[in-house]
């Protein structure tokens, strides 16, 4: 387990626990998107359901993100 520090939207300091995988591909997927691991939690954030919480919704995330690639290849 990874747990780093991130901001929200610039002004809310929290911190998460992912798996090493998971936060490697979101690592790979802020990069692609040419954001930063702050701006691509912050999107995931405003967008997650109010009964999960963040980690949760990263996750959830990143497997939405590999199913996409999935069906795109």
């Amino acid at each position: 387990m990874k747990k780093i520090s991130v901001v929200i939207a610039g002004r809310h300091y929290t911190s998460i626990t992912l798996e090493e995988e998971f936060y490697e591909v979101l690592l790979s997927i802020a990069k692609s998107n040419n954001q930063s691991i702050n701006a691509l939690v912050t999107e995931i954030d405003i967008n997650r359901d109010e009964d999960k919480n963040l980690s949760s919704a990263i996750r959830l995330y990143v497997l939405k993100y590999l199913i996409n690639k999935i069906k795109n290849y």
